[in-house]
């Protein structure tokens, strides 16, 4: 990120029934941990070996959750750029130069993206969100889309909007 933020939210996944989904089975690793490797007790009809089950325990029963806890979906508008960061995964930077047009609208995550997360049919449209159905959508000088989820993308929009109209009459 270069300079100060003028506009800052970060967001984390926080659906219910994700958290549902990860942590019945987190519970699972560690249901099979307690039989086979405490208890003795081989876990299946066709028991992986103790080793196995350690690595699926730290795998499934530890870093998944510990992920999903800690990832979360950072953006930030400078004077000079839209910085995206999806904590661990990537970070991007959107020179204000290249955006041509900011628009607030509210989108299918599943239709449109194939869900949350980092997403997008094409390198030409992609969205980057952690939850809901509304956000920002920056359409690039290369006619390339980048959709922005947020929890206020009115207040996003116009924090963009307000830094591309002071750099381009600087650029003056």
């Amino acid at each position: 990120m270069t300079g100060p933020s003028f506009y800052h939210e970060e967001q984390r996944i926080s659906q219910w029934w994700v958290w549902v989904i990860v942590l019945v089975v987190a519970g699972l690793s560690w249901w099979a941990l307690v039989q086979q490797v405490v208890l003795g007790r081989p876990w299946g009809d066709d028991p992986a070996p103790d080793w196995g089950v350690w690595l699926y325990w730290v795998l499934v029963g530890l870093a998944v959750p510990t992920l999903l806890w800690w990832s979360r979906l950072i953006l930030d508008v400078t004077g000079q750029e839209v910085s995206i960061r999806y904590r661990p995964f990537t970070r991007r930077s959107i020179p204000l130069t290249e955006i041509e047009d900011v628009s607030v609208r509210t989108y299918s995550p599943v239709k449109e993206y194939g869900g949350w997360g980092i997403k997008g049919w094409s390198r030409r449209n992609v969205v980057y969100n952690a939850r809901g159905n509304r956000g920002v959508q920056l359409i690039l000088r290369d006619d390339r889309k980048v959709m922005l989820g947020s929890q206020r993308p009115e207040e996003l929009a116009a924090a963009i909007r307000s830094q591309l109209v002071i750099y381009t009459s600087a650029e003056r």
